[in-house]
């Protein structure tokens, strides 16, 4: 089973999660950004219906691809 972590980290004047090189959206507390991350890595494991996805590398390059319904990977948030 693949493996996601959220990392909270400064960024652009507050705090940010970051997964594989990708900034969130900046919150104005570290708190703030560690409670946006938990949600995400909860969402991210809940199974439901396969379907079309698109997701942002590292190099700012954008992906489309078929996720599994039942494909979902371990998520935990460091920091």
């Amino acid at each position: 089973m693949a493996k996601v972590v959220y990392s909270i980290v400064e960024h652009d004047g507050g705090w940010a999660y970051r997964v594989e090189g990708t900034y969130s959206e900046t919150f104005a507390s570290r708190e703030a950004a560690h409670l946006a991350a938990c949600r995400a890595a909860l969402e991210q494991q809940q199974s439901g219906l396969t379907a079309g996805i698109s997701w942002e590398d590292d190099r700012g390059r954008w992906h489309a691809e078929i996720s599994r319904g039942d494909d979902r990977p371990a998520a935990e948030v460091e920091g």
